[in-house]
């Protein structure tokens, strides 16, 4: 099962970059006039350069540094839009949020939650551990209804607590038809903006992106 992670990139790390394209463009800009300049002085007075030739390389690396320009802009707006939903999203650390994604155990039962499937005449919930592997198939209504996993083996005895990963099974007639991630929730922990994303931490180190919150509610 694997564990969303965010990526190592900070958004200083990315204005850092920004800068440094520009700074970049302006040193090669200043080599290509140099390169240029001596190109001019230095060309056959038999067969010069048209023109025309160092208009076009000229036009082709302004557009470049244009270019440039513009992801700047971009980035800034971004970060700019991820800043202000940040400070929406704030309001729900601490919060409980429902989302597809893996959940941390602690020998407490789970309330989980699976997508209708009107084919489907039997469902059933996959568990997996930590590196994907199936753990145990336990049969679910076959309804939206939430449900709820004990968190025990076949015998009774408890799961060990750590991350686990769920997904729900559909069938007709005995026939697998579908496939779906469950859902859950999970308290939320921190947020933080990375390359423009407003990401999640919940508990056991499962990393969500906001934007796949499907809702929020005070905790139980």
């Amino acid at each position: 099962m694997d564990v969303a992670s965010i990526p190592q990139t900070s958004q200083t790390a990315g204005t850092s970059a920004a800068s440094e394209d520009r700074t970049m463009i302006n040193s090669d800009f200043q080599t290509f006039l140099t390169m240029l300049t001596t190109q001019m002085q230095n060309q056959d007075p038999l067969n010069p350069m048209e023109s025309t030739e160092f208009a076009t390389q000229l036009a082709t690396f302004s557009g470049v540094e244009q270019q440039v320009r513009t992801n700047e802009l971009l980035g800034s707006l971004q970060d700019s839009m991820a800043l202000s939903s940040m400070g929406q999203i704030t309001g729900w650390i601490g919060m409980d949020a429902r989302a597809e994604m893996p959940m941390a155990f602690d020998g407490e039962p789970l309330t989980l939650y699976a997508s209708d499937n009107a084919l489907a005449d039997r469902m059933e919930l996959v568990v997996t551990d930590a590196d994907g592997q199936t753990l145990q198939r336990v049969a679910i209504p076959a309804t939206e209804t939430a449900f709820a996993w004990a968190g025990v083996t076949t015998d009774g005895d408890p799961l060990p607590s750590g991350v686990y990963g769920f997904h729900v099974e559909y069938f007709r007639d005995d026939e697998p038809i579908d496939t779906q991630p469950a859902q859950g929730y999970a308290r939320i922990e921190e947020a933080q903006i990375v390359n423009g994303d407003i990401w999640l931490s919940m508990p056991g180190g499962v990393q969500v992106n906001a934007a796949l919150i499907q809702a929020v509610r005070d905790p139980l």
